[in-house]
């Protein structure tokens, strides 16, 4: 074998891959938010679990790609590790569906694929575009197999591969171990199986021995998730590791009774391509169904085996816990994981609020103290999400995702800002108030706890408008901006009206009067912030905001003299019906 050869070769792998990648890509985008939601609805048993995850291989051309996205869930908590030992069952049955349909002479189809995958790309819009990218993976993925089978062929007949793989036959184990290694390397138990198949219909390799390296080829796929989806993170090497685990044990029962099975298969099979196939199919549905009934304490064994590190169990809560990396390649899934991140930002904000309320019924500095220490953990993991979703690839998004991505930025810095105007003036205050025994009469905390309770309740509707972006409720959440300009205006009325009032008192009426005046400006900003972060990108999308703040200076003049129009207009750039 020649060094042009070996390009060959490695072109033709490399083709494979591309053409996986395209489907994969293709069918995310086409269906990445209902691929999430058809996951969630369908892991409620195992049997559903297992036909999802064959389901969804079965799409996605790869088993690895499945692998990836479910141990990543699984890493989460977001399914329990019993179902998603199931989706991995059902993903390396749905591996097999391929090698089925290769097994067959379809490559005179491939060119149709492509032909009419680039007709709906060039001409096709949004989810048409994207299903012509999946049917030029499927027409890259049927020639470049074809190419590689038809690249080997000459050598099928060389005397130097037949005395080599004529030696192996003797040493089954050193033919798994050339097996796994040969699929680990192209990333593609589909293209190692075929290329066994070929082998074998060329009477290179006997029957029994392209049994064997099946076997290798199905240990050396599961591998892949292993190796590139786990890390650091214990737990998220439970599912791979469990993979791998079910691939071993359910090769070596098969193994013992290789004999049988291959005369077994030789008979109803004649045809050694169909056996091959068949002999691939059934050995991933016996393992499944060997497993399935154990999930419950074979997951709990991965646990024991796979203890959470004294890191993990105690959770630090500025580190992410959806951000998960291996699924950086597919924009849907990132820009979900990034969202779900991004609500725990409201979270945190909610407990400094929380801080912010505790300090003024118990009095004690430490609680403000406490709450000013969630404005780094908010940082922190702002940061973050921010770092991860800078990290997609702009080439690889269509117009929506892009405009996802905008958002969540908006949404983080602003929710960042909201929490830097709590720590550094609205507990600041609170703090310095806390200290110095000052207690606010009834009529001063009224209207700041009214702030409070309605930013509580702002801050809620901005984690609803993140997910559903309802122009509605963007609407009346920017409304709000209205409501505490005139809490504050009524802060400062009762501020004056004290002044005028008080005679004995005046010096303490105006440093509470101070306090009040600077408590509800900052709760006014802090509710800016939390507008900001929501409401106004979903606005800004439909066209319900005006492009200034300022009144055109032909139209100025009206308003000169009329100072209720003037504080009316104020701020309001929300366009009205």
């Amino acid at each position: 074998m020649n060094f042009v050869t070996v390009i060959d070769l490695a072109g033709s792998v490399a083709l494979l891959l591309w053409g996986v990648h395209m489907v994969q890509t293709g069918v995310q985008r086409a269906f990445g938010a209902r691929l999430n939601h058809f996951l969630s609805t369908m892991l409620r048993n195992r049997f559903q679990s297992f036909i999802a995850g064959a389901g969804i291989t079965a799409i996605l051309q790869s088993s690895t790609a499945t692998g990836l996205m479910i141990t990543g869930f699984a890493a989460n908590g977001v399914i329990g590790l019993p179902s998603a030992l199931a989706v991995m069952l059902g993903a390396n049955v749905g591996t097999t569906l391929i090698v089925q349909l290769l097994s067959f002479d379809v490559s005179r189809i491939a060119p149709l694929f492509v032909l009419v995958g680039v007709i709906m790309f060039r001409r096709g819009l949004n989810h048409i575009r994207d299903f012509g990218r999946v049917f030029i993976g499927l027409g890259l993925i049927l020639i470049s197999l074809h190419q590689f089978l038809v690249i080997l062929h000459p050598y099928t007949n060389q005397p130097a591969l037949r005395t080599v793989l004529g030696n192996i036959t003797d040493m089954p184990f050193i033919t798994i171990l050339l097996s796994m290694i040969l699929t680990w390397i192209m990333h593609s138990s589909v293209a190692v199986v075929l290329l066994i198949a070929s082998f074998a219909s060329h009477n290179v390799i006997p029957a029994e021995t392209a049994f064997i390296m099946v076997l290798g080829a199905n240990i050396g796929t599961a591998l892949n998730p292993v190796i590139e989806g786990t890390g650091k993170n214990v737990i998220a090497k439970r599912l791979p590791m469990g993979n791998l685990i079910n691939r071993v044990i359910g090769a070596a029962i098969v193994f013992i009774f290789i004999h049988p099975l291959t005369h077994w298969f030789t008979y109803y099979y004649p045809d050694i391509n169909r056996s091959i196939a068949n002999f691939h199919t059934l050995f991933n549905i016996a393992t499944a169904l060997l497993f399935l009934p154990f999930l419950t304490p074979y997951a709990n064994l991965l646990k024991k085996i796979f203890p959470r590190t004294k890191e993990e169990t105690v959770q630090d809560p500025s580190k992410p816990v959806y951000l998960d990396k291996s699924v950086i390649q597919s924009p849907i899934l990132a820009l979900g994981n990034a969202t779900r991140e991004s609500l725990r930002l409201c979270d945190i904000l909610e407990k400094m609020l929380n801080g912010v309320d505790d300090s003024f019924k118990n009095q004690t500095p430490q609680i403000a103290s406490a709450a000013r220490r969630f404005d780094n953990t908010l940082d922190k993991l702002t940061n973050s999400i921010q770092s991860y979703v800078t990290g997609l690839d702009p080439e690889a998004l269509n117009q929506n995702e892009l405009n996802q991505v905008e958002k969540i930025l908006t949404f983080c810095t602003q929710i960042a800002n909201a929490g830097d105007v709590l720590d550094r003036n609205v507990l600041s205050t609170v703090q310095k108030m806390v200290k110095q025994r000052i207690i606010l009469p009834k009529p001063m905390m009224d209207p700041l706890q009214k702030m409070m309770r309605r930013i509580h309740k702002n801050l809620h509707t901005t984690a609803t408008l993140l997910i559903n972006e309802d122009e509605n409720i963007a609407r009346k959440l920017a409304e709000e901006k209205d409501i505490f300009r005139e809490i504050e205006s009524k802060v400062i009325a009762i501020y004056y009206e004290n002044l005028r009032q008080s005679t004995d008192d005046k010096k303490n009426q105006i440093q509470y009067g101070s306090f009040m005046i600077e408590l509800a400006r900052d709760l006014k900003r802090t509710n800016t912030h939390v507008v900001a972060s929501a409401a106004y990108p979903v606005l800004d999308q439909n066209g319900m905001l005006l492009p200034s703040r300022l009144q055109p200076e032909e139209d100025t003049e009206n308003y000169d003299n009329d100072p209720i129009k003037i504080l009316q207009r104020e701020d309001n750039i929300l366009t009205r019906d």
